[in-house]
């Protein structure tokens, strides 16, 4: 794991909060001039260790009422199932973010549809009609408490 000092956690920490904030306002904030501190946003963009900057979208305002955790769960691991499992998710738009997992399933899906009856059709002529999925077990977000959230860095300070 990379060393990180303090100034680099804290730009992480802003910029988990705020990724359009302008460099200049972020050197204020961490306590160094602009110059060593556009450095350090350049090497943490080439390192990997920042992947990306995109804006968080409100699912509701764009018409997702349902959100839902689906845990699936494979008939076979060794016939090809989880390889073609992980392709056909990739390209499914209701999909947020997908998991492989230890224990009774296999994979968690974050999905977001407009309507329980997209939901339906989602779960049953989609999900369950795949070739290699034995089961899947529906759960129900009524409220988002936090999230989807920042990376913890806390760990770093020590």
């Amino acid at each position: 794991m990379p060393q990180f000092d303090d100034f680099e956690i804290r730009m992480l920490d802003i910029l988990q909060r705020d990724g359009r904030k302008p460099v200049s306002e972020l050197a204020q904030e961490i306590g160094l001039s602009t110059t060593p501190c556009a450095r350090r946003f350049e090497a943490l963009q080439e390192t990997g260790i920042i992947k990306s900057f995109a804006a968080r979208i409100s699912r509701r305002a764009v018409g997702l009422s349902v959100e839902v955790f689906i845990e699936v769960r494979l008939t076979s691991h060794s016939d090809g199932s989880p390889e073609a499992f992980i392709a056909a998710v990739e390209h499914m738009d209701e999909v947020s973010s997908c998991w492989t997992m230890t224990g009774d399933h296999d994979f968690l899906l974050h999905v977001m549809v407009p309507s329980v009856d997209d939901l339906n059709a989602f779960v049953m002529h989609r999900l369950m009609r795949m070739k290699g999925v034995r089961d899947v077990h529906t759960q129900l977000v009524l409220q988002n408490i936090k999230g989807p959230g920042h990376v913890p860095l806390s760990h770093l300070r020590r």
